[in-house]
């Protein structure tokens, strides 16, 4: 990850229809190669949130989190409201619409790909929990992306884990955008477990932004 931490800053974006949307985000302080949404997990946006934001910053992203309700029960729809927002704000900052991608890690992993199958964006990473009950949810989803997707999971070291991550990579298969199911065996769905995973996982987010956003 980029040594230097990028500060954030935090504005409460207003829409033209009047609805604001609180957002953080972090500047690249090189030529601008894009914009990414990182979605975050059920705590709202933590320290680990904003390490993302600014690690991506680094590498040359205009980053951006959209402030979602910390443990409310988000449905499919405000999900999709709140990145509509933020994409609309990418545009006001001047990125092209092939040029934004979105990634979500733990429960925003899902959301990612909730809305990797809803908008076209240029890429979409999702680092996903092993939550088994999301599976037959996330298995109707996977074949209807329309952005290329990443999807990265832990099988928790268990046979069923692994059938899981198996039957996601042949559904999302299906879509027709570039997809790529990758399973990490043993590591955890934070993958703060496996450093080696998690660094992996880390240069395959970014390989497929590079190799999407262009």
């Amino acid at each position: 990850m980029h040594e230097a931490m990028t500060s954030t800053t935090t504005v409460d974006y207003q829409r033209t229809d009047g609805a604001t949307l609180r957002l953080t985000f972090a500047e690249p302080e090189r030529a601008l190669r894009g914009g990414l949404i990182v979605l975050h997990e059920g705590h709202g946006v933590t320290d680990g949130v904003l390490l993302l934001v600014t690690s991506l910053a680094g590498e040359g992203w205009l980053t951006v989190t959209p402030h979602l309700e910390p443990d409310a029960e988000l449905t499919q729809q405000d999900l999709l409201d709140a990145t509509d927002i933020t994409l609309e704000w990418l545009v006001d900052r001047g990125v092209d619409a092939d040029l934004r991608g979105v990634v979500g890690f733990d429960l925003g992993g899902t959301a990612a790909l909730v809305v990797a199958s809803h908008r076209k964006l240029g890429a979409a990473v999702s680092v996903g929990g092993q939550a088994v009950a999301e599976l037959p949810r996330l298995l109707e989803i996977a074949g209807r992306v329309t952005s290329p997707w990443l999807g990265m999971y832990g099988d928790a070291g268990d046979a069923a884990g692994e059938a899981e991550v198996e039957r996601l990579r042949d559904a999302a298969a299906a879509a027709k955008v570039a997809t790529n199911v990758v399973r990490y065996p043993g590591a955890n769905h934070r993958f703060d477990a496996d450093p080696g995973a998690a660094q992996e996982a880390w240069q395959r987010t970014l390989d497929w932004f590079d190799a999407h956003l262009r």
